[in-house]
């Protein structure tokens, strides 16, 4: 198969309409061709292409800053000399300054199909200053290595934030060039618009179900996104985030286990298995022990959760990750009724509300799991209409069959 970066600098068709004009990439570690060259250096390389800057997401254009929700600075791109501006800095949208530096901006960004994921977020941000100033964007597609399956609360209204562009479910199943047209269509922008569409991208099927397993390196798109079984569970595990517990950042498998040091991992997975065992289908669950080496519980031996999506149990069709990081938090409610579960800061520059609302996009799954007497079906009642509606409203923008 052949993502958008590829087809485009393969192609001179393709390029044809952006001869003689200025070109910006918004571009990541995992912008890369299938050889496995940055995109900055492939397309300045090719003739008929000039790229005059470059912006860089949250985490920056290197990728280097480890943890979450650390800033990154301007700079000036030491090999091929144009400026590269900071969308996670100083500021999330691109200034008026800097976006008079190009005609068109192309989009080569990995996502990881969740909501939460700032990505989407900084494309959305991207495509109203471009409708703003006249420019045109192009997204060079590349997979949703989560595939096509969607779950979780749609975010509410007045709950937009900058890991809540608008209101989907925090695992949308669409492609970063799809989720743009959908913007569009929501938000009713007038902005000239292209996808580069990937060629043979088929998300239903396996082993891969979104991510082309031994077709193309995987590359992490974001410091802690160190492989396809992150990527999987994100949708769920994104959540302790909002959470005292620990998400394993610090360690080699973060956003794929939880723990703390004051819990008892058997008694959870337990507590899991008794009370929604039918939310456990498609994965594994693991106890074990881990020490973060940074970030929340540093240097303390905790007990932790691991959901393995990465052996023959692993069920695409019928995993679903949200509901088993919500069921992680009720069993660790029912087993210890007073646990200071909830992390109370801000996040992602919101201010005054719970991280985990923030994250969820409203307080439904907290209360979900704070009230003794919720149960599995009340949350489902709430929360597949949501999926349903999304599924619908989805539709006419996806790009790709299967």
């Amino acid at each position: 198969m052949k993502f958008g970066l590829d087809r485009l600098l393969s192609d001179p068709e393709l390029r044809a309409p952006l001869k003689g004009r200025r070109l910006a990439l918004l571009a990541h570690p995992a912008s890369v061709t299938a050889d496995l060259t940055h995109a900055i250096d492939a397309l300045t390389a090719c003739p008929d292409i000039t790229i005059t800057a470059a912006f860089g997401p949250q985490h920056g254009m290197r990728g280097d800053l480890q943890d979450n929700m650390m800033e990154s600075p301007d700079f000036t791109d030491p090999v091929h000399g144009f400026p590269v501006f900071s969308l996670y800095g100083e500021v999330r949208r691109p200034t008026d300054a800097s976006m008079q530096t190009f005609d068109v901006i192309l989009v080569d960004l990995q996502d990881l199909g969740c909501r939460i994921y700032t990505y989407v977020t900084t494309l959305l941000y991207v495509l109203e200053a471009a409708a703003r100033h006249g420019k045109t964007v192009w997204v060079l597609d590349r997979p949703n290595p989560a595939g096509r399956p969607v779950e979780g609360l749609t975010l509410r209204p007045g709950w937009e934030s900058f890991v809540g562009a608008g209101p989907m479910p925090m695992r949308h199943g669409v492609t970063l060039g799809e989720l743009g047209h959908w913007f569009i269509d929501h938000f009713k922008l007038d902005v000239d618009y292209r996808v580069i569409a990937m060629e043979g991208w088929q998300p239903e099927q396996g082993p891969g179900f979104g991510w082309p397993l031994g077709e193309r390196s995987w590359i992490n798109p974001s410091p802690n996104a160190p492989n396809l079984s992150m990527a999987r569970a994100y949708a769920g595990t994104v959540m302790l985030e909002g959470t005292t517990l620990s998400e394993g950042r610090g360690t080699t498998r973060p956003l794929e286990l939880f723990g703390a040091p004051d819990i008892d991992a058997r008694a959870v997975i337990a507590e899991m298995q008794a009370f929604a065992p039918q939310w456990l289908t498609g994965c594994r669950l693991r106890d074990c022990w881990f020490e973060p080496t940074f970030h929340k519980h540093v240097g303390r031996l905790c007990s932790g959760v691991q959901i393995h999506v990465d052996d023959p149990a692993y069920d695409h069709a019928t995993f679903q990750p949200w509901r088993v990081q919500a069921l992680g938090f009720k069993a660790i409610r029912r087993l210890y009724p007073d646990y200071d579960l909830w992390r109370d800061f801000p996040y992602e520059y919101a201010f005054g509300k719970l991280a985990i609302d923030v994250i969820n996009g409203g307080p439904g799954l907290r209360e979900w799991v704070d009230r003794a007497d919720a149960t599995p079906d009340e949350l489902d009642a709430i929360t597949v209409p949501d999926e349903a509606g999304w599924i619908e409203a989805r539709r006419p923008h996806l790009l790709y069959p299967g």
